[in-house]
């Protein structure tokens, strides 16, 4: 099984598409719905991870695309430096997923690659340098 992370970004008239229900249905997907921001007759964003057989996955943004929803696949990772990093909690600020978070039990630094949608603004928040982004395979 395979694993991607994407942005669909849909227009003001694509939006009432029921994308999640085809993608499941007519394509065997998985679909982890990591956040999303759509407002009827306004443009909307969807982050969401797709799991499934490779084929099913190419399929389903085939016909994601072939509606006029524009896709991106995320090709980044965000990467830590933990043995590095001072737990000044700064990142967790700017995250807006929720996968930097602080610890209350013992105030440390904890990060979730999971929520994580490599926006980059805790690579640009950290005042250290511990957070950096790369292309997948480096």
């Amino acid at each position: 099984m395979n694993k991607i992370k994407v942005t669909m970004r849909f227009s003001a008239n694509d939006i009432t598409i029921p994308v999640t229900y085809h993608l499941v249905k007519d394509y065997d997907l998985m679909v982890n719905i990591l956040n999303a921001d759509i407002s009827l007759n306004k443009i909307g964003t969807l982050v969401a991870d797709l799991a499934g057989e490779q084929e099913n996955i190419e399929q389903g943004l085939e016909f994601i695309r072939g509606l006029g929803v524009d896709v991106r696949i995320f090709n980044k990772n965000i990467i830590w430096e933990a043995d590095k990093c001072i737990h000044c909690g700064a990142c967790t600020a700017v995250c807006p997923s929720g996968a930097l978070v602080m610890d209350k039990t013992d105030w440390s630094l904890t990060f979730d690659r999971e929520k994580c949608l490599i926006c980059g603004l805790c690579v640009k928040a950290c005042p250290i340098n511990v957070m950096n982004i790369t292309d997948n395979g480096e």
